[in-house]
């Protein structure tokens, strides 16, 4: 899959940062990983970490998927509200979702801190009213949130103008945020990993898997065999190729970044990422070198080629947005792109195995807006499930929900 168009922050910051060999010999271990970006990284993280020998392939060059075109907003607060989860799943299993997510970003930043440059920083997360009918039910969100012990404030519209600048009925504010770059964390994983013997290659295309009832085997399109005892399917949107019948939408998001902002003139944006109540939703976080990455202007288009030409019209829009909100920031793009990315329809992903494929085969689908927080979750219900042990997450997250 084309994954990404324009040019992905994080990319034209980091560049190739390593070389990963393909593979180029059969090979067998515990657990195989299909994947390397984020995800994948995550993943065999936590399998290695735990004793298990693992191996990863990747197609492309490491972490140059969808993970290069991440905004990396990590976040507790899933697209869908707490409320509307509740209605569809009961209010049981959206608390459990949320607080989930919620334990998943200091644990993210404990991994993040055992490694170099990820850029990893604790923010805040404001989640303001697009306009006067949605404050109803923001304030329903706001209750619940706060009734299940989620440390959130109640922000009128002349506390959102007083200490955030712009104008907004209302507002959400959680404490419990942070941001990272995907690409370095990726990358940053994957280098422990090799230096601990497991096996990392890119370049490496697989064209046929097969799932037995004691293990797996992938062929490479170089004709190699990977013979593994479980395998972790963690393509990203490309995931889907592997089953008969879609459980996502792939949809386009826009995004782009600005040249450094002086930290008096970014002001509380620089500690606070923004996001709206409307569908699809402008969003805007700092990065660690005071830039102002801005995304959203999803739309449905998943054909590389007009997606590739609605980039530089789609920045503009956002930038006229953000404007509007800040006349005084300066917002000119720098570097502008759109990436792949999917919906479920209650926008929690999927982990586990599907009946097409049987046990030995875990699909890692952390689709949705906080992806990486998903995959942090993921990775600990998958190493679960390969151990045959009871997971919190296991039947929330798995495909039995859409059966």
């Amino acid at each position: 899959m084309d994954l990404k168009s324009g040019y992905p922050w994080w990319a034209i910051r980091n560049g190739l940062l390593r070389a990963f060999p393909p593979l180029q010999r059969d090979l067998r271990c515990d657990v195989a990983i299909l994947g390397g970006g984020i995800t994948g990284a995550l993943v065999a993280d936590e399998f290695a970490r735990h004793g298990h020998d693992v191996a990863v392939l990747e197609q492309r060059d490491i972490a140059w998927g969808s993970t290069a075109a991440s905004t990396a907003l990590l976040q507790y607060e899933i697209d869908t509200p707490m409320v509307e989860l509740a209605k569809r799943h009961g209010e049981a299993a959206a608390v459990l979702a949320y607080r989930a997510c919620a334990e998943a970003i200091p644990m993210l930043g404990q991994l993040a801190g055992q490694l170099r440059g990820t850029g990893f920083a604790r923010m805040g997360s404001l989640y303001f009213a697009s306009r006067r009918r949605d404050v109803g039910d923001l304030r329903e969100e706001f209750a619940l949130r706060l009734r299940h012990g989620l440390d959130v404030e109640w922000l009128p519209a002349d506390a959102v103008q007083a200490r955030y600048g712009f104008e907004a009925p209302a507002a959400i504010l959680s404490r419990l945020a942070a941001t990272v770059d995907p690409y370095r964390m990726a990358h940053g994983l994957f280098a422990r990993l090799v230096k601990q013997g497991a096996g990392v290659f890119d370049r490496t295309r697989v064209e046929a898997i097969e799932a037995a009832p004691r293990g797996v085997r992938l062929r490479t399109t170089e004709g190699h065999v990977l013979r593994a005892k479980h395998l972790v399917l963690a393509a990203g949107y490309a995931n889907q190729q592997w089953l008969r019948k879609p459980v996502a939408r792939n949809r386009s998001s826009y995004a782009f970044v600005t040249d450094p902002i002086d930290a008096g003139v970014l002001g509380p944006l620089r500690e606070t990422m923004l996001w709206e109540t409307a569908r699809p939703y402008l969003y805007m976080r700092a990065t660690d070198d005071g830039r102002l990455l801005v995304g959203g202007e999803d739309d449905a288009i998943d054909i590389p080629a007009r997606r590739d030409a609605r980039v530089d019209r789609k920045a503009h829009a956002l930038m006229k947005k953000v404007q509007k909100m800040f006349p005084e920031l300066p917002l000119q793009p720098t570097f502008a792109w759109a990436g792949t990315f999917a919906e479920t329809a209650d926008g929690l992903p999927f982990f586990g195995p599907h009946p097409q494929h049987g046990p030995r085969v875990q699909f890692a689908m952390a689709y949705g807006g906080n992806g990486i927080t998903y995959s942090m979750l993921g990775a600990g219900l998958l190493r679960a499930l390969v151990e045959r042990r009871r997971h919190p997450l296991a039947e929330l997250f798995s495909f039995d929900r859409i059966a």
